[in-house]
């Protein structure tokens, strides 16, 4: 534990404990008495720093965040969301725990080996999240879902990044950024009818800030550890390389 908590930087702490602030401050200010929701808004943004480290915890996290959004997007009759995080969205996470601990890097319980995935294995993704979008788009009309396009929209941009999470792409993190975008569109919508929702419109503009950082962390993990298996003697931990699944 305290090595982890050595592991994160002091610009990791700002954001990390910045974000916290901005959800705290909107929650109280908004007179929001919501406190699940306050609760779950810190909780996600914990996750994600420890997602953007690379540590098989935030995973795990991910997964009990999706149950949390999929009740206030029910509360809020986003039934896409609610569909999406509880239907969707868990399971594959669920899915990506096993990978992850299935591929530490170098026998670090701490740190996911960052995969390069094929070319194919990206177009398998983008061809399904075609018809995943378009059955969940007539799925939710059908629903009478509030904001249907951008609910399906968030559809595509969330069944992407689980996936490429699951396949321990860097890109993940920007596939949640993009779908990030979306949900601050549709809870700005909400928030016009209940100023209350402004504290998640600010929830996920937090977010968004973590998951920009944790594609370029990735990236610099990706690069780290390319070296590491290159020259396996001279890495800090030590330890027998492992192969990169790609």
């Amino acid at each position: 534990m305290k090595e982890f908590f050595r592991s994160i930087t002091a610009f990791e702490y700002c954001l990390w404990g910045g974000g916290i602030l901005a959800i705290v401050l909107s929650f109280f200010l908004c007179h929001n008495t919501d406190y699940l929701n306050l609760a779950g808004s810190i909780w996600g943004c914990s996750c994600l720093i420890l997602l953007a480290k690379g540590n098989v915890v935030g995973q795990i996290m991910s997964v009990i965040f999706s149950a949390y959004y999929g009740y206030v997007s029910f509360t809020t009759k986003y039934y896409g969301e609610m569909i999406t995080y509880i239907g969707m969205t868990a399971p594959i996470a669920i899915a990506a725990v096993v990978s992850w601990f299935r591929h530490p890097f170098q026998g670090k319980k701490t740190e996911v080996e960052v995969a390069t995935p094929s070319l194919k294995k990206y177009l398998i993704v983008f061809c399904l999240s075609v018809p995943v979008t378009i059955a969940f788009f007539f799925i939710l009309h059908a629903l009478g879902t509030a904001n249907v396009a951008w609910s399906a929209v968030s559809v595509l941009t969330s069944f992407v990044a689980v996936s490429l999470s699951l396949l321990r792409s860097p890109y993940y993190a920007a596939a949640y950024a993009c779908n990030d975008i979306v949900l601050i569109i549709l809870w700005s919508l909400a928030a016009a009818a209940d100023r209350e929702y402004i504290s998640l419109v600010v929830c996920f503009a937090v977010f968004l800030a973590e998951d920009c950082y944790g594609l370029i962390n990735w990236l610099k993990l990706r690069k780290r550890q390319k070296k590491e298996r290159a020259h396996p003697f001279t890495a800090t931990e030590g330890g027998i390389p492992s192969e990169n699944d790609s």
